[in-house]
């Protein structure tokens, strides 16, 4: 995926202006700058276009979201300039309905927060334009948000976690594992080597053309692949899990995809179905894939989790590990597996 550091065209409106500078131009000093402690916090780093207000308590006072599924559901994956454009028509509304929702003004904010990566660079230029100039017309301080760290934080604002927690993060583009051990301070375990396991899901689902399904027609490829799941028997394939003798942390999913692949294709000849029809032994498929990529998860995080204590870097009693699977890997066997 492109980042931030990518996105120099997306800010036409002013060539001049050095994005860089105007960033570093503001300062973010907790406490006595933000004597109300509101802050509008705004995401565009994908397809979701989303905002919310939240107070220094951590309650969401309002929000509003604007999915962008259905359209992508169909091309088949996210196009970035589609996404792009859907963000820009719908970005001033979504933050309107939050601030009217939240009953507050912009002039009652503390701060306006945004993401800046990773993501899309395309959609993440609409969000930050956008915060630009709300930062610049009603002289808001700016916090640049990374979202992979505020995914790995939100935890602490619905439950009493403490730091350090060990932390798994599942999306469509990222995998992760980490040690939280405060607000900007992360040690990263593992990663994805190659691909995320929400791209792989959705890549087996696009060749098991499960958008043909008429079960699966309106669903990602990560619920696609659950809801099929249930219908298979996942021990009918035999699919390895891999990195088995790997000493670390991370993942790996290009591997189990063209394993997969391969799967598939010895199916379309021994059924005589042509590519992009739908395999009799397709919720056999989709059960076994799904069980491997809990299984991969889970021993990986396990390892994690070991060596945490082992290097006596999380508590010896009550360690906690939290686990976000993100859309569009959305796939809930995987996240109950992962608790």
């Amino acid at each position: 995926m492109l980042i931030l550091s990518k996105t120099a065209g997306v800010f036409s409106r002013s060539p001049k202006r050095n994005v860089y500078g105007f960033l570093r131009s503001f300062s973010v000093c907790p406490g006595t700058l933000f004597p109300h402690k509101l802050v509008l916090g705004i995401e565009t780093s994908c397809d979701d276009t989303a905002a919310a207000v939240v107070d220094e308590a951590g309650h969401v006072l309002g929000e509003a979201m604007h999915s962008q599924t259905e359209v992508h559901l169909k091309t088949g994956g996210i196009v970035p300039p589609v996404a792009q454009q859907l963000h820009r028509e719908n970005i001033q509304r979504i933050v309107e309905e939050t601030l009217s929702a939240s009953s507050i003004s912009l002039c009652d904010l503390s701060a306006i927060a945004t993401t800046i990566k990773p993501g899309l660079a395309l959609s993440l230029g609409v969000g930050l334009s956008f915060s630009l100039q709300l930062v610049n017309q009603f002289k808001k301080p700016f916090i640049p948000i990374h979202h992979m760290e505020a995914h790995a934080l939100t935890i602490r604002l619905t439950n009493k976690v403490e730091f350090p927690f060990l932390v798994l993060l599942i999306s469509g583009g990222h995998c992760l594992l980490a040690l939280v051990r405060g607000v900007s301070d992360f040690l990263l375990l593992g990663k994805s080597l190659d691909i995320a396991p929400g791209d792989m899901l959705d890549k087996v689902a696009r060749r098991l053309s499960l958008i043909k399904h008429p079960e699966c027609s309106t669903m990602s490829g990560g619920k696609a692949i659950e809801h099929l799941a249930k219908q298979g028997n996942r021990f009918h394939f035999t699919i390895n899990p891999p990195m088995q003798n790997a000493k670390n942390c991370d993942f790996s999913f290009t591997g189990l995809q063209h394993v997969t692949d391969k799967l598939i294709k010895h199916k379309e000849k021994e059924e005589g179905v042509e590519q992009g029809q739908i395999l009799s032994s397709a919720a056999d498929i989709a059960a076994a894939v799904q069980h491997t990529t809990a299984c991969h998860l889970a021993k990986r995080t396990h390892r994690a989790i070991l060596f945490c204590k082992q290097k006596k870097l999380l508590p010896p009693t009550n360690a906690v590990l939290v686990s976000f699977v993100i859309s569009p890997a959305s796939n809930g066997c995987i996240w109950r597996c992962c608790k």
